[in-house]
Order: structure tokens, then C-alpha cells, then sequence
């Protein structure tokens, strides 16, 4: 990731944090049990996975809306109607429980993954954009993952 900007690399690092507290806490009951004493059970396991993990695919939307406003016509219609769908996904899909809210948040996320080469294919996004993209991704479902299945 060496050709990824700094100020980008950094922040999304960082935005893996609450993913990997989340894992954490759904792996270890001890502090698990420590964090809902401590912070609050908004900021245990799965729960703060999936608030977070619905602020986050709404927050991709708008980043994916502003790749669109970068061509007009046609082309800029199909980019903001993909970009709406990574918030229209997380909004409809994540009740149900933390399993099935868990899945769907991976799903929304693995879709926004394929939304992200699309944008970046077009050229709307930049160059180093799915160099950042994929690890960022592959952590947070390996952290969803861990509060599904666990």
C-alpha cells in the first residue's frame, strides 16, 4: 500500500478500529464483559460492529456519489443511482437481529467492494483507490465475520 496517500491510509486504518474492537469483544467474553461494564453494551461485539458497519457503507455511498460528479449524462445517472445503493442496502437490510444484520452488513460490504472497481475502472476514482479498498475490506468481513459466526 506504499503508493496509497498518507491522510487516506491512515483514516482508514483508523476506521478499522471499532471493527476490530468488535471482533474482539464477540472472541473474548473477559473483555467483552469489561467493555459493557466500562463503555456500554452499544460498544460490545456485534453492536458496535453493525452501527458502525451501517454509518460506514452510508458514508461509502456519498464518497461514491462525488466519484459520479465527475462525468454528466447518462454516465453520471448510472453513478449516482449505483452510489445510492450502498446506503439504500444498509437502511433496508440491517433489522433482524445481529446474525442477519451481520451477513448483510458482509454483503453490503463485498458490494461495495465491486462498486469500487466499477468506479475505479471508469476512472473516477483514483489510481491508488482499490489498492486501499480491498485490505480495508478484507478486515472488516474478517471482523463481521468473527461476531456471525462466533
Amino acid at each position: 500500500m506504499t503508493d496509497v496517500p498518507r491522510a487516506p491510509l491512515w483514516i482508514g486504518l483508523a476506521s478499522l478500529i471499532p471493527f476490530v474492537w468488535g471482533a474482539l469483544t464477540s472472541a473474548n467474553q473477559s473483555l467483552a464483559l469489561w467493555a459493557a461494564t466500562t463503555l456500554g453494551g452499544r460498544f460490545v461485539g456485534p453492536y458496535i460492529q453493525l452501527f458502525y458497519g451501517a454509518v460506514i457503507l452510508a458514508f461509502m455511498s456519498g464518497i461514491l456519489w462525488g466519484f459520479a460528479t465527475k462525468v454528466e449524462g447518462p454516465r453520471a445517472t448510472t453513478g449516482y443511482l449505483l452510489a445510492a445503493v450502498p446506503a439504500l442496502w444498509v437502511f433496508f437490510m440491517t433489522g433482524g437481529g445481529p446474525v442477519s444484520a451481520g451477513f448483510n452488513l458482509m454483503f453490503g460490504f463485498a458490494g461495495l467492494l465491486v462498486l469500487d472497481f466499477a468506479f475505479w475502472r471508469w476512472g473516477l476514482a483514483p489510481d491508488w483507490w482499490m489498492k486501499l479498498r480491498i485490505p480495508l475490506t478484507a478486515i472488516i468481513l474478517i471482523c463481521l465475520g468473527t461476531a456471525v459466526f462466533l
